[in-house]
């Protein structure tokens, strides 16, 4: 996530480029050596080797050649720098959605909607879910490929110091997370109940207000249909509640320089599968984000905090990388995946298809689950401008509490309907 935070500055250098990665034929069937790029993630490298591996075992004339991202201030810089010169891989296994829009506008992204087996492909796969990934005009020009969606963990420790169910935590409802939240501070067993990050970048919107809007709302969208969603009731309850935690001292407003839930500086936090393997010394429990009313678990919806899969337009061989891409996200590979990094394919009926591994693995279950009821960032070339103009909103209304919170989310939306409607 720290890379993260050069994302805007990044993209908007990109985009004043000319575009140079649409140089390439643009022959789908075209069949090659390809090149394509994974994540610097421990497990995903192991994944992707062995990946590679087996494709180039049964494809000697189609030969992939793979390599971590290069460095650089993030992966969306150095793709987007990619794509000015020409110089793209066929895929990279770790595109972020919401970099795809401005990828799009630069000519760099291949509408994967143009292969004959393309929506088709995507949406037997992923199924409903898929259609949040396509752009406004129905489009695909990102894969839909892997989540982590995020829920409350808790520190169980902490939790039974201050005297409070660790199997079954009052936190279902503002009402009483917020409750909880006091007493456990009240308690002394940790500064704050809940630290997310209270910096200004505009991905830490996903971490706060954006699951449990989604949570409270069945699912909606930051932006729908060109129009921004969260100026009602649901959105003013939610930037109610994390005010609420700020003001009474409950949630941080400094940034703190380490994990505040492993350092047991905060007793909760709003994570992905990924801590599962993170957190391993911390005795912790999970559940869902709290809602008005407390949703039922099985009905709670999230972000996803997805990356997905680009194909690139200054590829040759576009044939044989829509082939690798296809099986890249196999039933097999896609099972090979969730052993190897816990992350959770953006694929149907996850817990039935991999049964076995949650059956061995229960501490996913749960993200098995919430995997099917998972909400994106909005799509198009302002994706990232929307979501700083909703954080720096946010930061300034709910975080600092200056000025009051419904004019602040009104005028947010305001401003992001207006950008929503630029190309």
């Amino acid at each position: 996530m720290a890379l993260a935070a050069t994302v805007a500055a990044g993209l908007a250098l990109t985009a004043c480029s000319g575009g140079g990665g649409g140089a390439a034929s643009d022959d789908l069937t075209a069949t090659g050596p390809i090149t394509i790029w994974y994540s610097n993630n421990e497990a995903e490298v192991g994944w992707g080797k062995q990946m590679v591996e087996a494709w180039n075992a049964e494809h000697p004339d189609e030969e992939v050649t793979a390599q971590e991202i290069p460095a650089g201030k993030s992966s969306e810089e150095v793709i987007g720098a990619a794509i000015t010169a020409g110089n793209a891989p066929c895929l990279v296994l770790n595109t972020a959605p919401s970099a795809v829009g401005q990828f799009e506008k630069q000519g760099g992204l291949v509408n994967l909607s143009d292969f004959p087996d393309g929506a088709s492909y995507i949406e037997e796969r992923s199924g409903d879910l898929a259609k949040q990934y396509q752009n406004a005009d129905g489009d695909y020009f990102q894969f839909p490929w892997k989540s982590n969606p995020v829920v409350i963990f808790y520190n169980k420790d902490l939790f039974a110091k201050a005297g409070i169910d660790a199997e079954n935590p009052p936190l279902s409802t503002y009402d009483d997370f917020l409750a909880t939240s006091k007493k456990l501070v009240d308690a002394g067993v940790a500064p704050y109940a809940i630290q997310p990050a209270p910096t200004s970048e505009f991905f830490q919107m996903q971490f706060d207000f954006y699951p449990l809007y989604a949570a409270a709302t069945e699912g909606a969208q930051l932006v729908e249909d060109g129009k921004a969603t969260f100026a009602d009731d649901a959105g003013y309850e939610v930037a109610d509640f994390w005010r609420e935690l700020y003001a009474q001292g409950l949630s941080g407003q400094e940034q703190y320089q380490g994990d505040s839930f492993a350092d047991a500086q905060s007793a909760m936090a709003i994570v992905g599968p990924w801590a599962i393997s993170v957190y391993d010394g911390v005795n912790f429990g999970s559940v869902p984000v709290p809602t008005p009313d407390g949703t039922p678990a099985d009905k709670t919806w999230t972000f996803s905090d997805a990356k997905n899969i680009g194909l690139f337009s200054a590829c040759e061989n576009k044939g044989t990388a829509w082939e690798v891409l296809k099986f890249a996200t196999s039933q097999e590979q896609d099972g090979q995946f969730l052993e190897a990094t816990g992350q959770m394919p953006l694929r149907q009926d996850l817990p039935t298809v991999y049964a076995d591994y949650f059956a061995a693995n229960p501490a996913y279950v749960a993200f098995g689950d919430q995997a099917s009821r998972t909400v994106e960032v909005p799509s198009g070339p302002n994706t990232v401008q929307m979501m700083q103009t909703f954080r720096d909103a946010w930061s300034k209304s709910v975080i600092f509490g200056e000025g009051d919170v419904k004019t602040a989310l009104d005028d947010a939306a305001a401003s992001i309907d207006t950008l929503a409607s630029q190309p």
